[in-house]
């Protein structure tokens, strides 16, 4: 396989990428970091209710994916903060209009379901 040819998971690239971001977690991570390099318990405190577990492996995942980066200091206590990378940060502005749909639409959708349930 010639090195610049890449493998998704999924056969259709925007899902395999979607299914990544999309989850309950991941956006909320990246939004919360879009304001500033954070720590795990900062993390934690400004999404609320997410589990250490789950914040972590969100947090290893977007680290995977290029939209976090995570760096180690060498001290004692250890300490290890969290930022978005350039990928992270150029999902924002799809993020935020998505964010806007769903804002201005949340009453129609709402009003979707009263009607089908």
């Amino acid at each position: 396989m010639p090195k610049d040819e890449f493998v998704f998971d999924q056969p259709c690239p925007i899902r395999d990428v979607l299914d990544r971001i999309g989850d309950q977690w991941s956006m909320l991570v990246l939004v919360t970091l879009a304001a500033r390099t954070m720590r795990f318990n900062e993390l934690m405190r400004e999404i609320g209710d997410v589990s250490k577990q789950m914040l972590s492996k969100t947090l290893k995942r977007l680290e995977q994916d290029g939209f976090v980066a995570r760096t180690a200091y060498p001290e004692v206590p250890p300490r290890v903060e969290y930022a978005l990378t350039d990928l992270g940060r150029s999902f924002l502005e799809p993020l935020g209009s998505l964010v806007r749909w769903a804002d201005d639409n949340h009453r129609a959708i709402a009003e979707a379901r009263k009607r089908e349930g």
